[in-house]
């Protein structure tokens, strides 16, 4: 058989190759959330999940789309971010509402061994976006306070980028802050675990997708020749991965105490 006989199946097949990493790079990033939400809503307990996280993906998202109208990139990586912010939305509304439901019964059970007085002390005050309070920034008390503070955001740096759109060192660097932000996608958590010297609560699955799906995005990155931010900032995503995968591992294996944080315990749960 001749070799140009076989083009004929060879061709479709590099499309659906080709069309199967596009798919895998725009639904791939949502996928490790999935295991961690199933968790969240069949305890009822978002203690062990960061929601910083959420912060970091919406800003590099949005800093992502932005990038795109100063230099064009491939449209997955576009699509990817667009569902990758519905998705960190998506979690936040979760979170939120477990935690605040949770605070509810907190309050109960401490209003049935108290009088009215001490209710009034007890009762947890509501957290909003107005605030202003940089101790519970990121931890109010409504999901519609973290749509406000993310529409507010994509509004400034929408002008911002509007007005500077024309720069192209305006531009680079603006796809170089978005890809470092999403770098430091798991460092959020990698505190967290670190503050309580264990990683319960964490969804293992979650960390080992996100292991897996840097490294094939990196990889993607390299050979589609996408900007030279996306490959080195995908490196350093599976850095970050890997020192959490090493906790799970110290953690289980050599338990330590909890450290204990007197000082706003509002806050810390943020962390």
């Amino acid at each position: 058989m001749e070799p140009g006989g076989l083009e004929w199946l060879l061709v479709p097949m590099q499309q659906l190759v080709s069309w199967g990493a596009a798919g895998a790079m725009v639904f791939g990033g949502v996928v490790p959330y999935i295991p961690q939400y199933r968790d969240i809503r069949r305890t009822q307990n978002a203690e062990g999940f960061s929601t910083y996280v959420c912060l970091v993906l919406l800003v590099a998202n949005i800093l992502r789309i932005l990038f795109w109208f100063g230099r064009r990139f491939e449209s997955p990586l576009l699509w990817q971010s667009i569902i990758m912010i519905i998705t960190m939305l998506l979690m936040l509304k979760l979170c939120t509402e477990v935690r605040v439901s949770n605070e509810m019964n907190v309050k109960r059970r401490s209003f049935a061994a108290a009088d009215s007085k001490d209710e009034e002390i007890k009762a947890p005050p509501k957290r909003s976006y107005l605030d202003f309070d940089l101790n519970y920034f990121w931890h109010w008390s409504k999901f519609t306070d973290y749509v406000q503070c993310v529409l507010t955001f994509t509004g400034v740096t929408g002008y911002i980028t509007y007005l500077w759109l024309d720069s192209s060192l305006f531009v680079e660097t603006l796809g170089f802050l978005a890809v470092f932000t999403e770098a430091m996608l798991g460092v959020p958590q990698l505190y967290r675990n670190y503050q309580n010297r264990s990683t319960e609560g964490m969804s293992i699955k979650m960390v080992l997708m996100w292991t897996s799906g840097d490294t094939f995005k990196t990889v993607y990155f390299i050979l589609n020749q996408a900007p030279f931010q996306f490959s080195i900032c995908g490196l350093l995503q599976v850095f970050v991965d890997i020192a959490i995968l090493l906790q799970v591992y110290l953690y289980s294996h050599y338990p330590q105490k909890p450290v204990s944080h007197t000082a706003h315990p509002a806050s810390t749960k943020a962390l």
